[in-house]
């Protein structure tokens, strides 16, 4: 059997794909983490065959935690799980330690393969992220109505708390959009955010 971790913030989401794995015939779930810090604190317990990794956590995300672990834990195959498809962060973390790239809407029958694959030493691309990596501008990113509102609000310089009170929406939800927002824009900080905007003209 295939010792799998997960770590995704959303714990409703770690249960089905525990689901899914422990009643397949070739895997167990050993272990989950809903934020970088649970991720260090079940690593230190338990190494996986491969850790199911997602991109957006509360604390940091997939993108920089990805080569850390493989750095400190060698043997650990990462297979990213999540719903980011931007060509960058797929390239990125493919470059940095991950073995596998797959999304969350792939079938749980790819997801499978792609476990059995990345425990095997091999690379595993779902069908979907192979053609965006064949097709898809690689710097072409579509951004959502309200991310480009709130593109908008940090160009022109306003504090989270203002923007929230701007949208009508709570402070850390808009912490939260920021965040992915910097994922998936593969940028380091709020500052090169800003300027990634006024540069590619996203508003």
């Amino acid at each position: 059997m295939i010792n799998v971790a997960i770590v995704d913030d959303h714990k409703v989401v770690a249960e089905g794909i525990e689901g899914i794995i422990n009643k397949s015939e070739i895997a167990q779930c050993v272990g989950k983490a809903y934020s970088v810090k649970d991720c260090w604190e079940m690593l230190r317990n338990v190494q996986p065959d491969v850790l199911l990794l997602d991109i957006g956590l509360p604390d940091g995300n997939g993108l920089d935690l990805c080569p850390l672990i493989k750095e400190k834990y060698p043997s650990v195959n990462i297979l990213m799980l999540t719903t980011y498809s931007a060509c960058s962060n797929i390239k990125h973390v493919m470059n940095n330690g991950a073995s596998g790239y797959t999304l969350k809407n792939a079938d749980s029958e790819e997801i499978l393969e792609g476990i059995r694959q990345v425990a095997a030493g091999e690379q595993f691309l779902c069908e979907e992220v192979n053609v965006l990596l064949r097709h898809k501008a690689p710097d072409r990113v579509e951004l959502s109505r309200r991310e480009r509102q709130l593109l908008k609000y940090l160009v022109e310089g306003m504090t989270s708390a203002q923007i929230a009170n701007e949208m009508c929406l709570g402070y850390e939800t808009i912490r939260s959009y920021r965040k992915n927002l910097i994922v998936k824009l593969d940028v380091p900080n709020t500052v090169a955010l800003t300027k990634l905007a006024l540069e590619e003209k996203l508003v």
